[in-house]
């Protein structure tokens, strides 16, 4: 798993890039803070290679709370920038700072 960040000079916005290899899996989707944890609208695309990638523009001077759904099953990326416990899904979260 990979993110990639590009800050954008114009506007306080950073282009996020959610790259997850999961060649078995059907479909993959990144839910978090930034879109109110809702997988509609947020399904990362099948490349050739078997990795699913997507970007995302996010607010800057943020931190986000987020996981990846593949396949129906939640999982963390081991890249982010730290994990936060959070009590509402009893799990620990990765966080994103951009």
């Amino acid at each position: 798993m990979a993110i990639k960040k590009q800050y954008l000079k114009s506007k306080p916005v950073c282009k996020v890039t959610f790259s997850v290899p999961a060649e078995e899996a059907e479909k993959v989707a990144v839910v978090g803070d930034f879109n109110n944890w809702n997988p509609k609208g947020s399904t990362l695309k099948k490349l050739k290679n078997g990795i699913f990638k997507g970007t995302f523009d996010l607010p800057t001077e943020n931190a986000y709370e987020f996981r990846y759904i593949i396949d129906g099953a939640y999982t963390n990326d081991e890249e982010a920038d730290r994990f936060q416990w959070n009590d509402y899904a009893g799990t620990e979260n990765a966080v994103l700072e951009v």
